[in-house]
Formats: C-alpha cells, sequence, structure tokens
C-alpha cells in the first residue's frame, strides 16, 4: 500500500517555519559541513560554489536510476549545480566544477517540484541538494499548498551536516546517499574535503535514525528508508569493502547499490590507479563480499 509522504503531515507553515530557521544559517553560511561562513544570502560565493540563486542543471524523469525508484513514471530529478565536495574524478564535473545552470527563484523551484508530479514522476529526486537547503524547504512549501505530494529522495554526496539533515526530519522519506570513502586520508586524496568518511559516517548514521535502515517498497517502488551508493574505484578494492563492513554495523537491512559504472572523468586520468576501469573480476568479489557479511539487499550492475 502507498504511504503518504511524511512531510504532508507537517503541513506547509510547519515547512515554511523551517525554512525560515535554517535560512538565518546561511549567513553566515553553516547549511554543510565545510561551515565556510560566506554570507550566501548577501550573494558571496561559498566553498560549494553557489551563492544566493539556486542553480539548477536539469529537471526531468530520470529512469536510469535503481529500478526502486523509476516505476512506469520515472523519477522526477532536479538536479542542483554546484558542490560542496569536489570529486577529482566527478562525472558530472560540468555541473557540479564548472557550476553550469540556470538560475531558479523559490517560486520557480516550487513549479518545478509541480510539474514533476504532474508529468507522473513516481518520487521527487533531489540531486546535490546539500548546499541549498533553505530554498528547498521553501519550494516545497509552496508546492505543498498547490497539493504537491510525491515522496522526496535526498539523493547527495553523503557529505552532509547532522544539524541541516535535523531539519529535515519527517520531510525526507527516502535518504540516498553516496558512501564514497571508507577513510578521511582518501576522501582527502581525491576530493576538496579533508574529513569526508568522518563526515559522512555521522550523516548516514543521522539518516536511519530518520527514516530506518529498511527500504520500504509498494508496488516495488520506494517509499521510505534507505537506499545507499557505493561506487567502486580500480585500485582501491579493498577501501570499497571497509564502506560495505560500516553500512553492515548500521543494519543489515540498508539497501546498497554497488556500483561498476566509474570511468576516469574529468581529472582522474592523471591520478595513478584511477585512469582506468574496474576490473571486473575484482567488483565481483566486493559484491560477494557484502553478501557474505550479512548485507541483505546488496545492487549489483551487469
Amino acid at each position: 500500500m502507498t504511504k503518504k509522504p511524511s512531510y504532508l503531515a507537517l503541513g506547509s507553515l510547519e515547512l515554511k517555519q523551517r525554512a525560515a530557521s535554517l535560512r538565518k544559517s546561511g549567513s553566515p553560511c553553516r547549511w554543510c559541513p565545510r561551515d565556510c561562513g560566506a554570507d550566501r544570502l548577501s550573494g558571496e560565493t561559498g566553498q560549494c560554489g553557489a551563492a544566493s540563486n539556486v542553480l539548477v542543471s536539469g529537471v526531468n524523469l530520470h529512469f536510469g536510476e535503481e529500478a526502486h525508484f523509476v516505476g512506469r513514471g520515472g523519477s522526477g530529478t532536479v538536479f542542483f549545480s554546484c558542490c560542496n565536495l569536489g570529486c577529482l574524478f566527478c562525472q558530472n564535473y560540468d555541473i557540479s566544477h564548472l557550476r553550469h545552470g540556470v538560475p531558479l527563484t523559490t517560486s520557480l523551484l516550487a513549479d518545478a517540484f509541480i510539474s514533476l508530479e504532474r508529468q507522473g514522476a513516481e518520487n521527487l529526486n533531489l540531486v546535490t541538494p546539500s548546499h541549498y537547503p533553505a530554498d528547498i524547504l521553501s519550494a516545497l512549501a509552496e508546492a505543498v499548498e498547490i497539493g504537491f505530494s510525491l515522496p522526496i529522495v535526498w539523493n547527495s554526496s553523503g557529505y552532509d551536516s547532522v544539524e541541516t539533515l535535523n531539519y529535515f526530519d519527517g520531510i525526507v522519506d527516502i535518504y540516498m546517499p553516496d558512501f564514497k570513502f571508507s577513510t578521511d586520508e582518501l576522501g582527502a586524496q581525491l576530493t576538496s574535503a579533508n574529513n569526508y568518511a568522518t563526515v559522512a559516517r555521522k550523516a548516514i548514521a543521522e539518516m536511519v535514525r530518520q527514516v530506518g535502515a529498511r527500504l520500504d517498497l509498494s508496488d516495488g517502488i520506494a517509499q521510505r528508508g534507505m537506499s545507499v551508493r557505493h561506487l567502486v574505484l580500480p585500485s582501491h578494492y579493498a577501501d570499497s569493502k571497509a564502506c560495505l563492513d560500516y553500512l553492515r554495523s548500521l543494519s543489515p537491512e540498508i539497501t546498497v547499490n554497488v556500483m561498476s559504472q566509474y570511468r576516469p572523468c574529468y581529472q582522474a586520468h592523471k591520478l595513478p590507479g584511477l585512469n582506468r576501469s574496474v576490473d571486473w573480476r575484482e567488483y565481483r568479489e566486493i559484491i560477494e563480499y557484502g553478501r557474505s557479511i550479512g548485507l541483505t539487499h546488496v545492487l549489483a550492475q551487469a
């Protein structure tokens, strides 16, 4: 049976109040783990590359996500520009590093949410949302007043502030974070953040606290819970296993999509060991490892 999204019980007034409270921490900016202190509300650019305007690179029905997000109508994706992590191997570097996108007001963002629902989307998939949290809440409040009612997917790098995530408790239905690296050291080598693993562990644990570890489905479509992604990197297979170990320590019921589609994008061709694709036999070994340690929902790519 399809569940109503959690935020409908809160109502638009609560959403507006949370957005207003959260907006105060945007000047100086404390929205993400960077804690960079930029005066975002006055137009100063943060370390994420974003300023006062919300930049969006695309709004569309996406049929390339996991099956439990796609269904018949597709996942209603909003691709936000800029990024607070800065992976050197980013496959969407034109959006994240080069910051291509169109500025949208809160009302236009709300219109985008409504449009996706009217096109038949199964959910609202917020892609790289971590640096626009107040605007997302404001837009959601406007959309709810017009009748919006899709479940919300928070699709992030995992580099999220627990304090900011608290504002989305009872609002986000499904968390879909990445868990990229098991150590801060590897994260520091491959991103512009020196504390990725420490931050992501806390963020993912908070997400589990909010929505539970198990991914609840209705007619094969995700309604609530966790769906974590891990991109396997060549030459770092032991780290992939360590990432799975941590997720298993949180719960054996967490759905984990172990992804094989790494390719040397952006600056990866300059990095020893990362200038090639993933070894297929070792990828299969990681899948088997995840299942062997008791993870009951390990998704493999063909």
